[in-house]
């Protein structure tokens, strides 16, 4: 048994949970994370950072050593509806690119951040049990690979493990705003198949798919349809697939004309708030807020959360506010600016036809510039959802002003 006593353990080290044990030991806090991959590794993921995810691996120090992976910024982002296509920047002045590293590279690069930082990281390490004594999380219980189990306490135990969580399964964390699983998405990489710094997504009847540039010349193209197909269409997920390319000729030509790298990785989530705290834990990234890899939202949001948790739990292990109180405006902080995009995701995951009010809009936005860089911005995460369809800025976009009031 260990003899070390940490202020928090962090189970997970991807993109929630190295960046908060990052920033809590940067505070002087003890700081273990853990977790059973070794890294660099691999896990099923869209990649892309929007440019407020790069906004704070730019406030952390991160950086350049993301870029350094030699991973091509996007800079325009389109949107393929079939009679039309909206063409707009993602970001701001500021921090105009989005970037979409492979996992192998950007976790690791926060993984090195957080030890960097002082955090201990133990790495090939699975959690077999969350201590709780007295209802209140007090540790976890584990083994390396072929090592004996040892038990680690902590004054926190922080669950950054994904939707699928075992401190959040331990504690029976509160879920709400549920849906059920909506679409079912597969994707790999292609080689010879250039996007010149482009996001490109095409829409189509009870299909969505789209392409971006990653690491080492290659570029993910991911192909979606509605989860109530996965049992009709897991069969032949290539021919279905190529299938679902074909509605937009011109890029099926181009994916033609490439290689493909890799074999296929599918994924399909529920979608769910959880609530992120209680006594001795807490929950960040998909642990404690899952939603469809449609708006390619996960690791900003990860990003998020990890900072929004840490101001948190630097206030109440400090001493500064009351645990309780602390976690709460966590909570309602994050559920605040989540639940907009939420909704918005889930109804674009659904794949069904767009109201008539939404074509009028995207008609009227079409050839509109600062209109459509605006909807590059909805879709980036810049413009929350709510600003974006508010009757005000609906009505503004509608007679054609060229920039926001």
């Amino acid at each position: 048994m260990s003899a070390k006593s940490y202020d928090a353990v962090v189970v997970g080290a991807r993109c929630a949970g190295s960046p908060i044990a990052m920033l809590l030991a940067r505070k002087g806090y003890r700081v273990l994370v853990v977790d059973k991959s070794t890294f660099p590794s691999d896990t099923v993921s869209t990649h892309m950072i929007h440019p407020p995810g790069i906004a704070a691996l730019r406030r952390w120090g991160v950086l350049d050593a993301m870029l350094a992976t030699g991973v091509p910024p996007v800079d325009t982002y389109a949107f393929d509806f079939g009679p039309f296509t909206l063409e707009g920047a993602p970001g701001t002045g500021e921090t105009p690119l989005a970037y979409a590293p492979r996992r192998t590279r950007i976790d690791k690069v926060l993984v090195d951040a957080a030890a960097e930082a002082g955090a201990e990281v133990r790495e090939g390490f699975t959690v077999d049990e969350i201590l709780v004594e007295d209802g209140r999380v007090t540790g976890v219980r584990g083994h390396g690979r072929g090592g004996q189990p040892v038990t680690e306490r902590a004054r926190v135990v922080v669950g950054a493990d994904g939707f699928r969580s075992v401190v959040a399964e331990a504690v029976a964390a509160e879920r709400y705003h549920e849906k059920p699983k909506l679409l079912c998405g597969y994707y790999t990489y292609w080689s010879g198949l250039p996007m010149n710094g482009r996001f490109e997504t095409y829409i189509r009847p009870g299909r969505g798919f789209a392409a971006w540039p990653t690491n080492d010349g290659v570029t993910l193209v991911v192909v979606g349809w509605p989860y109530a197909e996965f049992e009709a269409n897991k069969s032949d997920v290539e021919g279905n697939y190529l299938k679902s390319l074909a509605l937009a000729p011109e890029f099926a030509g181009r994916v033609d004309a490439a290689t493909r790298e890799e074999r296929f990785a599918g994924m399909a989530v529920p979608n769910f708030f959880r609530k992120p705290y209680g006594p001795g834990w807490a929950l960040v990234g998909d642990a404690g807020y899952n939603k469809d890899f449609i708006t390619a939202m996960g690791m900003q949001d990860a990003f998020r959360d990890a900072e929004l948790c840490a101001r948190a739990l630097d206030e109440a292990l400090s001493g500064a506010r009351p645990y309780d109180e602390a976690m709460a405006g966590y909570q309602a902080t994050r559920d605040e600016g989540s639940l907009p995009m939420y909704e918005f995701t889930t109804e674009l995951a659904t794949l069904e036809p767009p109201p008539p009010d939404l074509v009028a809009l995207l008609t009227a936005i079409n050839g509109n510039q600062a209109a459509m860089d605006e909807f590059a911005q909805l879709n980036a995460g810049v413009v929350s959802p709510a600003d974006f369809f508010a009757p005000p800025n609906v009505a503004r976009l509608m007679s054609g002003q060229a920039s926001r009031a």
